[in-house]
Formats: structure tokens, sequence, C-alpha cells
């Protein structure tokens, strides 16, 4: 019966080390999180508020898909900071007045606060 419960015990210790080694090497990073904001805005673009006009949504869209990159960029990584742990990390970016917390976690992020808010700001910014 002792022989079978360290089986287990191992099975679990080894099971737990091999579940935290994949997340150290999924944990995202900085650039996975650029990209991240930069999916995340085009699709509050792709949401924009209808009442405003066809060629402003149009023309916004326009700037952004071209100089999106590069706008993102210059904003957001010199705006935020990165808690990395291992197994994942805590992005806090300010933006807009806006505090904007994500965790990244297994290839994945996890807004946890703000990410709305920052949203509509820029809508109402852009129009």
């Amino acid at each position: 019966m002792r022989g079978a419960m360290s089986l287990v015990r191992l099975a679990v210790l080894v099971v737990g080390l091999a579940g935290a080694v994949c997340l150290v090497l999924s944990n995202p990073t900085m650039d996975d999180y650029v990209q991240f904001v930069e999916r995340e805005l085009n699709g509050a673009l792709d949401r924009m508020d209808q009442r405003t006009p066809v060629r402003e949504q149009d023309l916004i869209r326009q700037v952004l898909r071209s100089q999106g990159k590069k706008l993102i960029e210059g904003i957001v990584r010199p705006s935020t900071v990165r808690h990395n742990w291992g197994l994942l990390s805590r992005y806090e970016t300010r933006v807009a007045e806006t505090r904007l917390v994500v965790l990244g976690i297994g290839g994945q992020f996890i807004p946890i606060k703000g990410v709305d808010e920052a949203t509509l700001k820029i809508e109402r910014m852009a129009f």
C-alpha cells in the first residue's frame, strides 16, 4: 500500500512539474502583448458606434490598418510594465488616463481591469 502511495505522489509531482514547464515555455512576451492589444483595438473598431458616419469610420480604419502597428507600438510598449512571474505575466498599461491590467498565461491573455473603459475612451477620442 505504501509503495502505491509513493507512486501516486511521484506521478502527481511529475505531472505538476511538466505543467509548470509548459506554462513557463508558453508565458507570453511583450511582443505577444502588443499584438494582443492590436487585435483588441481592431475588434473595437469593428464594433464601432454605428452612429458615426461611414466615411469617418472608413478613414479611421484605413489609418489604423496602415499605421496602427507603429501607433500601437509607440504608445503601448512605453506605457506598459510587465511583471514576469515565470508561469504567468501581469501587464499593466496606462493609456488614455485608464489603467489596463491583463494576465498572460499559457499563451493567452485575460483582461482583468480597464479594457472596456479604455476601448470606449479611444472610440470617443477617434470621433
